[in-house]
């Protein structure tokens, strides 16, 4: 009974301890950065994580012979704190770039911007939080970059990392939205309250997204 309650406790004081929050994003921690959220469904990426995503079912993939990977955003634009200071900002977007193309680059060669045959991924890390501080704008959303407060007292860690992103892929001849996918993760725990978040720690995270958009991007083409 003890344990249970103990469990039921770091459930309630912590969004984000494995087992307790939810592994998919709710329609209430939405950031805006999509234009429309209303045909995304529940499903499971290639990787067996869970996501929220629409998928053009008259798209033809095939079509697409380059891809253009626009700079990652942070939205809605955040400000930096002595928790969350802006080279870990920086280093997460610079990061989720590299990954991308790394990833999507494996089929498709990378182009240098928009145009007919080449299929646009506009991404973004949609709001940043940590137990004390947090970057103001995003504070309404309980999402990303969450450093989540949990009791000392269960012996496991003090503070947790999630990140969650939005990204949106576009025909880049029309600017037609052919698929969309909000997803979160959870990266290194960090070891207190004051260890100061580093985009190492959530590197996982982010290559674990671009090797999934590159799996659909496959699974997809093969049909």
């Amino acid at each position: 009974m003890k344990l249970a309650l103990m469990m039921s406790t770091l459930c309630i004081a912590s969004i984000g301890v494995v087992g307790c929050a939810s592994k998919k994003v709710e329609p209430d921690e939405y950031s805006g950065f999509l234009k429309n959220y209303s045909q995304l469904q529940e499903a499971k990426s290639p990787s067996g994580a869970v996501v929220m995503r629409w998928i053009d079912p008259k798209v033809d993939i095939k079509k697409f012979k380059s891809v253009y990977i626009e700079p990652t955003q942070l939205y809605p634009k955040p400000q930096a704190t002595a928790k969350i200071p802006q080279t870990t900002l920086n280093g997460i977007t610079s990061y989720y770039d590299q990954a991308l193309k790394r990833e999507i680059g494996k089929s498709l060669p990378l182009a240098s911007g928009p145009g007919p045959g080449v299929i646009v991924v506009r991404a973004a890390i949609t709001a940043v939080s940590s137990k004390t501080e947090g970057l103001k704008p995003y504070e309404v959303i309980p999402i990303a970059l969450v450093a989540a407060a949990v009791s000392t007292a269960s012996g496991i860690r003090d503070q947790q990392t999630d990140l969650a992103t939005e990204a949106v892929f576009l025909d880049g001849g029309s600017n037609k939205v052919v698929a969309q996918v909000v997803r979160k993760g959870t990266g290194k725990p960090l070891e207190n309250e004051s260890q100061v978040m580093k985009a190492d720690d959530v590197k996982g995270v982010i290559d674990g997204w671009a090797a999934d958009m590159h799996q659909s991007y496959l699974k997809l083409k093969s049909k």
